[in-house]
Order: structure tokens, then sequence, then C-alpha cells
């Protein structure tokens, strides 16, 4: 018997039983005439002693212990002298009896503790070693409950978990598609799916009104901390609904995942916001809103004063930072370098402080009195002791740097607390937006989010207009998750498919299956998919997906640890009609 016990479990009620534990040496400390070795498993650590006087032989052999060595000890648990009330186990230690080495381990590149000195790049090299770190494997432990807790939610609502293909067909919207050669069909490629969209659909019209699935999803896109090439969404699917339906059976969800995993509470209706006004008051579509901070258009009354930046701006945007007015010409120049960084582009930054007195001080003195400045404040709320931030420029270009401002002041004013959660859906997104170097409009979701009825005699006069009955849930500036209803009509989807610039030809190569399917009568369906990633690292309190994945890609797309992607053999490629020789012979 390897164990009797594992090393988190043991406790005073145990002293004076024999046991056997297995699992890692943490650390071996050799104090002379006794040596302590700490043993670390998935549960937790337990200190052996091995007493030079009593048994020299066996304490000889824990001297040779290394760190991460495996091994089984047994002994009998006594209470200890020296308490540690920072570990569970801390108020016994185990006088050994016994040990076997397991196996025998070299010294690891990093130390395997929570606070390690290893850099992101050498635990990613050795994540096998990393996944021994605790705070690495509670979080693991907290995706593998929410997973449980989401089915369990689920069932209970009476939805199906279905499994839905992962080679499938390539399409051309959405981003971009990895791609799969077939040997068996040559000159022929399966995609890795981005989303079950299609097939989930294809459910609805089955007659399987309730579907999900925690599911691997696949895109070729530029990463960041929020994004790997493969990651896993809960995507779900419901027939017969309307948007409200939708919502609020995943906005229960939420509260119950909240409640299970955090202990928090939501005992409130998650907030409505129309993405106009989102883009309006926060420049995004996805608004950190544990803080207020609104912006304030001063287009109108900031322009007239001979200021030629103002004057010729098409939007001038204002927040209002409560407290500022002391911030120091150095902090002020910071923040006028933070925006023109390259990845945010602007050209510089105007201040504005209204002094604890009641007097103002200004970048634009030159131009603006007293006076003038005293209506930005009323406009932008401001009391005496505030600092107002201001950015001009092309509308769309300002508001997502004047987003990232915001941002940035709310962090170092510390507004952005991890573990306060405030949570929104954004509601009525644009059906389609314009690519203006492709002259045609996308689709701001997917080629199947249905139009708001309200909007539909728009669709064909002034299509940019129209408003989509699709909607995002954000929890602290971070999209969590997003769906829509879709069109179950088959003339509404060739119009849609018209407007994004498809031939009738295209669109019957591409989605004449799912046409077909409209046919045989389709229910009104919807759904939404969570960021199943995003999600654990909300709750985990940090903020790449990273470091809640068992075995992620660094932000090169690369699994350093196996060294993936590789290159295949000459032979592969000619099975696969991909090797020059297979061409060139075509």
């Amino acid at each position: 018997m390897y164990r009797t016990h594992t090393c988190g479990e043991l406790r005073i009620q145990n002293v004076k039983e024999t046991v056997t534990l297995s699992g890692w040496v943490q650390k071996a400390r050799d104090l002379g005439g006794m040596t302590f070795v700490d043993l670390r498993d998935r549960y937790g650590i337990t200190q052996f002693v091995f007493d030079m006087e009593t048994n020299p032989e066996l304490c000889a052999q824990a001297r040779k212990l290394g760190r991460e060595f495996v091994v089984a000890i047994t002994g009998t648990i006594h209470e200890r002298q020296s308490k540690n009330s920072k570990i569970p186990t801390g108020d016994i230690e185990i006088i050994a009896e016994k040990i076997e080495v397991l196996s025998k381990s070299i010294i690891p590149p990093f130390t395997i503790e929570d606070n390690t000195d290893g850099g992101d790049e050498l635990r990613m090299k050795y994540r096998y070693l990393d996944l021994r770190r605790n705070c690495v494997r509670e979080n693991l432990v907290l995706r593998h409950k929410m997973g449980i807790e989401i089915r369990n939610f689920l069932d209970q609502l009476n939805f199906i978990e279905t499994e839905t293909p992962v080679l499938i067909k390539s399409t051309p919207e959405g981003a971009r598609d990895f791609i799969v050669p077939s040997r068996m069909n040559p000159g022929e490629f399966y995609a890795l799916p981005q989303s079950p969209q299609v097939f989930k659909q294809l459910l609805m019209i089955s007659g399987f009104d309730r579907y999900y699935q925690i599911v691997k999803c696949f895109r070729d896109e530029d990463l960041r901390a929020d994004r790997q090439p493969e990651f896993t969404q809960i995507d779900c699917e419901m027939a017969f609904v309307e948007q409200d339906d939708i919502l609020n059976t995943f906005e229960s969800l939420t509260k119950h995942l909240f409640k299970k995993l955090k202990n928090v509470e939501l005992n409130f209706d998650f907030p409505r916001l129309d993405y106009a006004d989102a883009m309006t008051y926060y420049g995004n579509d996805k608004p950190d809103t544990r803080f207020d901070m609104k912006f304030v258009d001063l287009s109108v009354i900031a322009k007239g004063n001979d200021f030629k930046v103002f004057d010729e701006a098409e939007y001038i945007g204002a927040i209002c930072a409560t407290g500022c007015a002391s911030y120091t010409r150095k902090q002020l120049d910071q923040l006028t370098d933070f925006v023109k960084k390259p990845q945010i582009g602007a050209k510089g930054l105007v201040y504005v402080k209204y002094n604890e007195d009641g007097s103002f001080k200004s970048s634009v003195d030159k131009f603006y009195s007293a006076e003038h400045l005293q209506k930005w404040a009323e406009a932008c709320q401001a009391k005496p002791g505030d600092l107002l931030l201001i950015l001009v420029g092309d509308r769309n270009t300002t508001l997502p740097q004047l987003s990232e401002l915001r941002l940035e002041m709310g962090s170092q004013l510390g507004l952005r607390d991890n573990k306060k959660f405030s949570p929104l859906w954004v509601v009525d997104f644009p059906l389609l937006e314009w690519d203006e170097d492709n002259k045609r409009f996308h689709a701001m979701h997917h080629p199947f989010t249905s139009p708001k009825k309200e909007d539909l005699h728009l669709l064909e006069t002034e299509p940019g207009a129209v408003r989509a009955n699709a909607y995002d849930l954000v929890i602290n500036g971070v999209e969590i998750g997003g769906g829509s209803i879709r069109i179950h009509d088959t003339e509404l989807q060739a119009q849609m498919f018209k407007h994004l610039g498809f031939t009738d030809e295209e669109a019957q190569e591409q989605f004449g299956f799912l046409m077909n399917a409209f046919k045989y009568g389709a229910p009104p369906h919807g759904g939404i998919a969570f960021g199943f990633d995003r999600l654990a690292s909300l709750f985990a309190g940090i903020e790449s997906i990273r470091d809640v994945i068992a075995f992620p890609k660094n932000n090169s797309g690369r699994d350093v640890m196996i060294d993936s992607p590789s290159t295949i053999a000459e032979s592969q490629l000619e099975e696969l009609n991909l090797a020059l020789k297979a061409i060139e012979k075509k």
C-alpha cells in the first residue's frame, strides 16, 4: 500500500495512528540530531521527523533525499511541539519508521512554491512542474468545480449535452480557421470549429429544444491575455424563446456560479446597456462599471475660442477624476505619455485642475478663461479637488483612446477591485459593420443573427442602421459571453447573405445545408456562449486565461513544452498531397 492517507488530511485526533503517506519531497532540513522532511501531494503538506538517536540508518536515508524525490513514508503520528498555524496539518508530525524512494528527481529548474523564482517562459516549458504548485492547481480545481456546477444547473433545466463535430467546413466569416488537410480527399480541407454555431442551430431544427456543450473551439488569431488559439466555451441554444428568456436563464446561471464558487450573492437584476450608450459613455462595448467616470461630450461648449485643436475636432471628450486636482506636473506628463503610446495613439492630453479653493489651472489657460472652465466643470459635474482629462479628434478614434485613459485612471485610483463584481448586459448591437477596405458589410456577430423586428424595414434602405437581436454579458470590463436570437426564416437569411456580399451560389455552397434545413420547419431559436476560460479566470481573480488552462500556449501560439507547432516529414506531406513533389505532379 503506497498510502493510507493523503498529506493534507491528518489532524490532532489522529495522534498515535500508524500511517503511510506518499508524495513529493517539498523540503528536507538536517538539524544534526534530527532531520525534518516536508512531504507534499495535491492535498497538502505533512512534516515527518527522522531521529538520529533512535534510528540512525533511517535518518541517514532521509538526509540523501532531494527536492521533488517521490517517496512513501510510514510512521506514527505525534502532537507537534512547535505548531505551524499556516498549514492544516500543522498540529501534528509523523515520527518516521520506514521510507521507500519511489522515484528520484534531478534539481528542478525553479522552486515548486507559490512564490516561485521561475519566469513565465521557463514555467511554461516545464508546465508539468508548474502544475505542482498549489496556486496553479487551485485554479484547475476551481475550473473543475465550475464545470460540475454548470452541468448540474443546466441539467435541472432540461438541457441536453450534445457533442458536435470537430472536423468541419471552413467558412469565410469570422476569425481565421485552423485548416486540416484530408488525405482521403486530395486537395480538400477540414477546418477546426470556431464555434459549433451551425450544428446547434441544426439541433434546434431537429427538435432538441435545449442544447449545451462545454466545448473546445479554435481560432487562428493574434493572442493576448484573454485569448488562446484553442479555448473552451459553454455553448448553449434554446428553441421557442425570445431574448429575455435567454438573458434570464443565463443571468440565473451566472448568479448560481458566483454563489457556489465565490459565495457572492448577486441579488439584483443585471443592468442592460444599449451598445450605442456603451460607446458614448465608456468608449467600448465591454465597459468596466465597477466605477463611474462616464465620458462627457464637450464638443459644443468647448469650441469657438480660437483654439484650433478644439475648433477643428469632430469630438471633444472628457472624464472627471475625483480628487485628482493635486496631481503633479510629473503625473500629468506620465498620463500624456500613456495616451501617446502607439497602441493608444492620442496626439496629446488636455487637463483642467479644479482646485480646492475653487480656482482653475489648465493646459489651455491661454485660450480659455475661468468662466469657460467653470462651464466645463459643471458639464462634467466636477467639484473642487477634481481633475478633468480631455482628448480630442475623430469620434470613432477618440472614444477608444478615452476608454483606455478611463481604465488607467480607474487602476491608479484603486477602483478596479477584483473582489468587486459589476455585471451587465450590453444589447442592441449593430447588425452589420462597414468594411471600408473591402467596401462591403460584415456581420458584427455572425451571419445568422436576427435583426430586431422594429428595424426590419431598414434592411434594404439603411442596412447600417439595423440593430441586431444580440447581447453580450460583461463583468468588470471583460466580455464573458455573447449570443443572439437567430434567423429562422429562409428568405430573411438569404437577404442577410446578400448584404454580406454573398452571391446566391456562394451562399448555397457555404451554407446550403442550413438553408435547406430551414425549409423543413425551423423553430424560433437563439443562444449564447460563455467563455469558460474567461469565467474561470474571473473567479480565480487573475487576468490571464493561461493560468486556468492546464497546458496553454504562449503569446506566439506555441506550446514550448512539447515544441509545437513543428514541421512534419516529407512523406507525411506527400500523403496529404501538400509536398512540392505532389503539387508538381498535379
